[in-house]
């Protein structure tokens, strides 16, 4: 197969892109528009590798208003709610809503996804089933799996064996949130076990850290120090730190020398984040999302997620990774001129790091022929248009083809 007037992100002028089988065989410059003959027409359009989605939750979509809704949008009221929800959670349930949100995340041209899976539960049945998806859509989707302990691991009964039985059974990713354990010291003794935990492994780490607006939720130094002691920073993620956003500038001063020293990578999840946070404002209101444009411009890796689809944290969501990326820049105050040239790297190439996907991912001769034709020639004009993925491409075979609507004036 092979892919003709397609314009590549840091490159100049139009190229051609050729696969062999399933793997990228060459990537040439074209002088002049070409014939695709039997191939694809990029139209001068972008070709980029996959999206990515860094942070979601496959085991709870489809699952808002069941058995009841969460009416105050706060967080904790979520896991209540889900709390409810786990009660009447099946094998055969899990599988299908989770392939349904599958379907919705491969429609736009997601192809690596990293779920979190609530382990705190005794038959692990939320596990058990997503390790079997995980296997089922190979063909669609590479899928990560976090063991996530949703209601603590030193305060709930157990925590700490179902974490090492998650992990034992086949997840990839060592989870955790301190910030729900009932007291600092839990929050503490959590991180020092999960990461024990992953050394042990040899698994990656993501924790949902200080995802609170409580400015005394202070987890992610704890996160960071010993992500840097153990060397083991670039695989390391800090889901949500929401409350960065309201901590003072002299702490994050501090803190952010912390941060570049132990080299954690970041997902934020701005249209969940805005939801959920702020909710014990009366005015001014704070937006609740970690500091993007701050860790980012600091060398940081940090790159967006959707948390979310139709769950007890939040009622809409549908797959499209870029409508986060558009509230997530709106939201984080990223408009200006050089955000918008590399908008794209916030749901591509920095999530990609964040998964530590290395080799298999990325448009180099040799890598995996997995990559998407989008609808626009830039990162900017993406954005501006609201376009999408208008084909997906995964071991060299199309997987997903867009059409795009038609629109008829009559004046």
């Amino acid at each position: 197969m092979k892919i003709v007037n397609a314009r590549l992100r840091g490159r100049e002028g139009l190229h051609r892109i050729e696969l062999d089988g399933a793997r990228i065989a060459a990537i040439v410059a074209q002088p002049a528009l070409a014939d695709a003959g039997d191939g694809l027409d990029a139209a001068g359009n972008l070709v980029v590798p996959p999206f990515v989605e860094p942070h979601i939750h496959l085991d709870a979509t489809l699952t808002a208003g069941e058995p009841a809704w969460n009416m105050s949008g706060t967080l904790f009221e979520g896991i209540e709610r889900w709390a409810e929800r786990k009660a009447l959670v099946t094998h055969e349930d899990t599988k299908t809503r989770a392939r349904k949100a599958i379907d919705m995340l491969v429609e736009h041209g997601i192809q690596h996804v990293r779920t979190h899976v609530d382990v705190t539960d005794p038959t692990l049945a939320a596990l058990k089933a997503m390790l079997e998806v995980r296997e089922e859509t190979r063909h669609l989707i590479d899928l990560q799996i976090v063991a996530f302990p949703q209601e603590g691991i030193e305060s709930y009964q157990g925590g700490r064996e179902l974490m090492a039985e998650a992990i034992a059974l086949g997840a990839d990713v060592v989870g955790g949130i301190p910030h729900f354990e009932n007291t600092r010291e839990q929050g503490v003794s959590s991180i020092k076990f999960l990461m024990d935990l992953a050394e042990r492994s040899g698994c990656l780490v993501d924790v949902h850290c200080d995802e609170t607006d409580d400015p005394q939720s202070r987890f992610l130094e704890v996160l960071a120090e010993e992500a840097r002691v153990r060397d083991m920073g670039e695989r390391v993620t800090a889901s949500h730190t929401t409350a960065m956003g309201s901590w003072d500038n002299a702490y994050c001063s501090k803190l952010f020398r912390l941060l570049k020293l132990s080299r954690i990578n970041f997902v934020s999840c701005p249209t969940e984040s805005i939801h959920l946070q702020g909710r014990f404002d009366t005015f001014p209101k704070r937006r609740g999302l970690t500091r993007v444009a701050e860790l980012d411009r600091a060398g940081l890796n940090v790159c967006f997620g959707q948390d979310s689809i139709v769950d007890p944290w939040y009622p809409l969501g549908n797959g499209n990774i870029l409508r986060i990326l558009e509230a997530g820049l709106h939201i984080c105050h990223m408009l200006g001129y050089a955000d918008l040239q590399r908008a794209l790297d916030l749901v591509t190439g920095h999530s990609a790091r964040t998964l530590q996907l290395g080799e298999r991912y990325g448009l180099e001769v040799g890598r995996p022929a997995n990559l998407l034709i989008l609808s626009a020639a830039s990162d900017y004009e993406l954005l501006r248009s609201q376009g999408h993925a208008l084909v997906s491409i995964r071991h060299g075979e199309v997987l997903m083809r867009r059409t795009p609507a038609r629109i008829e004036r009559y004046s």
